[in-house]
């Protein structure tokens, strides 16, 4: 641990070096982790992609759907990480509270979960509103009911995840989430296409596959807390089935503007997936590969700025404000640095980046891949700008600043983003281009509003 400890606070690095060294130490297991936990979604869209553009389509806004509930139920979950960093920063022997947060955001996970489920069924009706294809809808529909069953332990793990991160817990954390994935591409396989005597399943099979690796995941996450030392301190599952309700409104009262951040941000780029479909089938299933591709590379910086709220977080429970300086300058570096690995070929070779994602003597899927070329050029010069508003973000969020961040991304990505990329798109010869356009000008908005509370937070004394 890189943290030397002489108090009931937690004493941080007090070099740029030590803080970077201490951030990374979590960070580059947690992003990896956030890349591999992604890799099911890239091989969903992998082998989708080999059986036509409707699947591709129906996954897509099947997708838009599934995630808006996963970002409005994600709030009180990412709540975890502020409360536990900051309560570990005050005191370094802290368990009660600890357990209560993490405990109480568990069950919010699965408190949810009835009204995940009657919303999912009503995927055709809203997307055939939303003037997409019925045939696509209607495939829509069946894939996300076989996804929903895994919802509620996906976000499970996501809680336990973030408590794992405070107490410096994560390398095991990768391995377990790569060991999901893993079970998911395997499962994928079989139940798409038919293999080891399975019934070809298609769509379905993709969703099916995605719920069971989710729920091998949270048990996988379970037993690994339950027997490792440093996280059995805490004892987070004695009384599980006790309500705190105070904690729960706690949670509640932090996470809902987190979540309607996060439903800020997601639903523009879903948005886009809508527009895509607007325009044509064809359009929407570029836009949709282009889109993971723009996602996969995210992964990083997301995994590194997460590091960082935990460290901000030791900072401003432990009440030193040189050391949340330096968490969020490191953490805004490497996250920027991270990013380059990914936007280079996606930039400079698009057809090679395009040609995983297809079968290249298929005529049919043919038109799809065209536009996944045109457009992954214009998704690698937003990158930069990503990366540095998530990171932003979540050092924000670490400091339990979550109110501003709120206001920033919705006039970012809704009063200047949406209305650009559906303008362009649909009012212009510009096309499905546009959309690209206007997503690129919503994260340049949020670039500069969250980059100035970030710099005007870390000028404010740490409250007691």
């Amino acid at each position: 641990m890189s943290e030397t400890l002489t108090s009931s606070k937690t004493i941080l690095p007090e070099t740029w070096f030590g803080e970077m060294r201490a951030l990374l130490t979590i960070g580059i297991p947690m992003a990896l982790a956030q890349l591999v936990q992604f890799s099911p979604y890239v091989a969903d869209t992998l082998m989708i992609g080999r059986i036509g553009p409707a699947e591709i389509a129906a996954a897509a806004i099947g997708s838009v759907l599934y995630f808006l509930l996963w970002m409005i139920a994600s709030g009180p979950i990412a709540a975890v990480t502020p409360l536990v960093s900051q309560a570990l920063g005050r005191d370094k022997t802290e368990r009660r509270d600890v357990r209560r947060t993490v405990r109480m955001s568990v069950w919010a996970c699965f408190l949810m979960f009835p009204i995940v489920v009657a919303l999912l069924l009503m995927t055709e009706p809203i997307m055939i509103f939303a003037g997409q294809d019925p045939e696509v809808a209607a495939l829509a529909q069946a894939y996300v009911l076989v996804l929903a069953p895994g919802l509620p332990f996906t976000l499970a793990v996501m809680s336990l995840r973030n408590f794992l991160a405070t107490i410096e817990r994560t390398i095991a954390p990768f391995f377990l989430v790569a060991s999901s994935a893993l079970v998911n591409i395997i499962l994928n396989w079989v139940l798409i296409f038919g293999n080891l005597g399975a019934p070809e399943m298609g769509l379905i099979g993709a969703g099916i596959a995605s719920s069971i690796a989710c729920i091998y995941s949270f048990f996988a996450f379970v037993i690994y807390i339950k027997w490792e030392s440093r996280a059995r301190e805490f004892d987070l599952f004695s009384n599980l089935w006790r309500p705190d309700w105070e904690r729960m409104g706690e949670l509640l009262k932090l996470g809902w503007p987190i979540s309607v951040t996060v439903t800020f941000e997601g639903m523009l780029f879903n948005a886009g997936v809508l527009i895509a479909g607007a325009v044509g089938v064809i359009e929407q299933g570029g836009f949709q590969i282009a889109l993971n591709v723009a996602s996969l590379a995210f992964m990083m910086p997301y995994g590194l700025s997460m590091a960082g709220a935990v460290r901000i977080g030791l900072a401003r429970g432990a009440q030193n404000n040189p050391a949340e300086r330096r968490a969020a300058t490191t953490t805004i570096l490497a996250s920027t640095l991270a990013i380059v690995a990914f936007a280079f070929p996606v930039a400079f070779a698009p057809e090679w980046v395009a040609s995983f994602y297809f079968n290249m003597e298929s005529a049919e899927t043919r038109p799809v891949f065209d536009y996944v070329v045109i457009f992954l050029p214009i998704a690698a010069s937003f990158m930069f700008f990503d990366a540095v508003q998530v990171a932003a973000n979540q050092l924000l969020r670490g400091l339990a600043d979550v109110t501003w961040p709120m206001i920033i991304t919705g006039i970012s990505y809704w009063a200047i983003g949406f209305p650009v990329a559906y303008f362009t798109a649909l009012h212009t010869d510009i096309g499905a281009k546009g959309i690209w356009y206007g997503l690129t000008a919503g994260l340049i908005a949020a670039f500069i509003g969250l980059g100035i509370r970030l710099w005007l937070q870390l000028q404010r004394p740490s409250p007691v």
